[in-house]
């Protein structure tokens, strides 16, 4: 069972308001803006929805909303004309917390009608599938599915992930190392899996005889032992990532196991860590270990206050919330809180030289997802059923 979907705690109180100037003692001339105070309201009519873990823009001012058992909805901004888009209940196997993990449109989905899911398919052995599925009429057929990837999987949890196009093209696969706990398989450090990376893959062509490419600048192409597809590595649970519409950069949650979630900024060809390290030091606390040439992440946070899984979220670029322009918002599974988290370098702590989160908001149940609309305004899934929609105050 995926850690991110592993149970259901009690709902976060009601939206806790907080000032950033008030937590960072003052906001003098030289130093960035302060956060705006900001509140989670009911989005699209207020529609509940079962299970929901996706959310993002549909043609026409619409939204699609993917539920784990594997329905996909499309609806009104105002909750009006709900259909169902795409339905893959007879495909995968929602049992245990897996089921239908992520759902993306094309980049050019307005002209190809293409759909990407990532999903934990039905029947033996475990596996989870990439496929693609063409819309017609507001309708996949899933007749039309075209497996792109299968990937074999050793057990039934941490098999992450999220499915996003980067400014390049490409399609970007995030995926869990696919074991327990630690990783005994050690998949986050072995180039020659696939899991617990992210893999980078050309779907422009994909067709049943080549369902894809490797991009000639992957950074393990033609490299000896190593799976050509793997755009970064050392990830455990990477839920949920999203590029920032301005930079390209691309922003990961990966979620921990002893006390430390993770937020990286992924690299090119960079060993996150995994099973390495967790956080900022040695998965062992108290064992030495070489983390020499690995990547450590942006922050990382601790499970005190009830926290315990990190949930990915995205880069600021709307017009609504000026002042959190650039920052980079994500939550927590349990807690229901929204962190904003500024560029490295920005508001560094002293000490560490770290960049430290702020809790933006509380209240947002358990925080699975962040999707944003047309004009990059921010919503937010909450397992449970409702999205919310990121406003001020």
């Amino acid at each position: 069972m995926t850690d991110q979907l592993a149970s259901l705690p009690r709902r976060a109180a009601l939206p806790v308001l907080l000032m950033a100037c008030a937590l960072l003692a003052a906001c003098e001339d030289g130093e960035p803006p302060p956060l705006p105070v900001v509140a989670l309201e009911p989005a699209l009519g207020g529609e509940r929805f079962d299970r929901p873990l996706e959310v993002g823009a549909y043609p026409g001012g619409r939204f699609f909303v993917a539920e784990q058992h594997g329905r996909v909805w499309v609806l009104g901004a105002d909750g009006s004309d709900r259909r169902v888009l795409l339905d893959l209940g007879d495909h995968i196997d929602a049992d245990l917390g897996e089921g239908l993990l992520s759902v993306t449109l094309d980049p050019d989905f307005e002209h190809n009608g293409y759909l990407w899911a990532y999903y934990f398919a039905a029947g033996e052995p475990p596996r989870s599938v990439l496929a693609r599925f063409e819309v017609a009429g507001d309708t996949a057929d899933p007749a039309t599915r075209l497996e792109v990837l299968v990937l074999p999987q050793p057990g039934y949890n941490q098999n992450g992930g999220a499915i996003r196009f980067g400014p390049d093209g490409m399609l970007y696969l995030s995926l869990g190392d696919g074991s327990a706990s630690t990783d005994p398989f050690e998949n986050g450090q072995n180039l020659g899996t696939l899991l617990g990376s992210v893999v980078r893959i050309d779907v422009r062509e994909s067709s049943a005889a080549q369902p894809y490419a490797v991009p000639a600048d992957n950074p393990f192409a033609g490299v000896e032992g190593a799976r050509d597809e793997i755009w970064a590595y050392g990830f455990r649970n990477p839920w949920r990532m999203a590029f920032d519409p301005e930079d390209g950069a691309l922003w990961l949650g990966d979620v921990g196991f002893i006390d430390n979630e993770e937020v990286n900024r992924v690299g090119r060809g960079a060993n996150h860590g995994w099973n390495v390290l967790e956080g900022f030091g040695c998965l062992t606390p108290g064992r030495a270990c070489d983390g020499a040439g690995m990547t450590p992440p942006l922050m990382a946070y601790g499970h005190d206050a009830g926290r315990c899984s990190v949930t990915g979220g995205v880069v600021y670029r709307g017009k609504a919330l000026e002042a959190l322009r650039g920052v980079y918002l994500f939550g927590d599974f349990c807690t229901g809180d929204v962190f904003a988290l500024r560029p490295p370098g920005e508001d560094a702590d002293p000490a560490s030289g770290r960049t430290e989160p702020v809790v933006l908001v509380s209240g947002a149940g358990s925080l699975v997802s962040f999707g944003l609309d047309d004009a990059g305004e921010v919503l937010v899934v909450d397992f449970t059923g409702a999205i919310w929609r990121l406003t001020a105050r």
